[in-house]
């Protein structure tokens, strides 16, 4: 129990000799992903360190109930389970997308937690200004009248069709693999078995509270960790905002953190994890070990 809530995670325990000097490491996925996600990256890293990786409220097998997903929470949550998985000494935080984003804010909230800071394409969102307000809250307020729905399917292969759709450079095996963990079977009411995809859809609903640049750096500027960034070559940011967050003002807000080295895998896009998880965990590793 995280906050009240029944949360679920996955932990690949130590093998091995030991790192001694790596502690835990922490993953966090993204939005509309799961934990297990991250098990080829988990698959090629070195042996000898704890793993462990949250699903989000209202993601995977952690359930919520909400209408509405409000940003502290995720805080909230990874500020609890830190207190479970690693007590007493700093933890090796890694996120990806959503959970890179969380991570950022996380890690200059209580520097003091984290040794050091892996953000896998967490680029935060398009600024906004208060007098997109009130048309945010009355679309908000229209989605609680009329909630979303989340897909299904009728077959494992066909979540994995869905998943490859959605990234062509997802191979097949990973693919069907993936579809078992990003769903579920239930049974609806003509006795049919369906595939359900595990996220509660209050997810889709806009977000009422506004994205303040101006906060979110104030944070990133007090990160004390040690910082790896990573890309992949093919992410176009503008595939989901347009001309309203350019990767020159992104590169303007990641300047602010004060020790940042970076790297992009190629071929590879915002599943990157997914594309290249061999690559993906030896930059984790030199940089975790350094």
């Amino acid at each position: 129990m995280l906050r009240g809530l029944r949360q679920h995670w996955l932990e690949w325990p130590a093998e091995g000799p030991a790192h001694a000097h790596r502690p835990t490491l922490v993953m966090l996925h993204g939005w509309m992903d799961v934990a297990a996600s991250f098990q080829f990256v988990v698959d090629s890293l070195q042996p000898g360190v704890r793993v462990v990786a949250l699903d989000w409220r209202g993601f995977g097998h952690s359930h919520s109930g909400a209408d509405t997903f409000w940003f502290p929470d995720y805080l909230g949550d990874l500020d609890a389970w830190l207190a479970e998985v690693s007590p007493d000494a700093p933890a090796d935080l890694l996120g990806h997308s959503m959970g890179g984003n969380v991570a950022m804010i996380y890690a200059g909230v209580r520097p003091a937690r984290v040794r050091r800071l892996v953000n896998l394409e967490g680029f935060g969102m398009p600024a906004t200004r208060p007098e997109q307000a009130p048309e945010r809250l009355s679309r908000w307020l229209d989605e609680l009248r009329n909630p979303a729905r989340m897909r299904h399917y009728a077959s494992l292969e066909a979540v994995a069709d869905w998943l490859r759709q959605n990234n062509p450079r997802l191979r097949t095996d990973r693919a069907l693999w993936l579809a078992g963990r990003w769903s579920e079977a239930r049974t609806d009411e003509q006795g049919r078995t369906r595939w359900h995809i595990l996220g509660e859809a209050a997810h889709k609903h806009v977000n009422p509270t506004l994205y303040r640049v101006e906060e979110v750096l104030a944070t990133w500027a007090r990160i004390e960790a040690p910082t790896l960034w990573v890309d992949g070559d093919l992410t176009d940011m503008g595939q989901w905002w347009g001309s309203r967050y350019l990767r020159h003002e992104f590169e303007v807000r990641l300047a602010v953190v004060r020790q940042v080295e970076r790297h992009r895998l190629a071929p590879a896009g915002h599943m990157l994890h997914h594309d290249q998880p061999e690559a993906l965990a030896a930059l984790i590793d030199t940089f975790l070990d350094r």
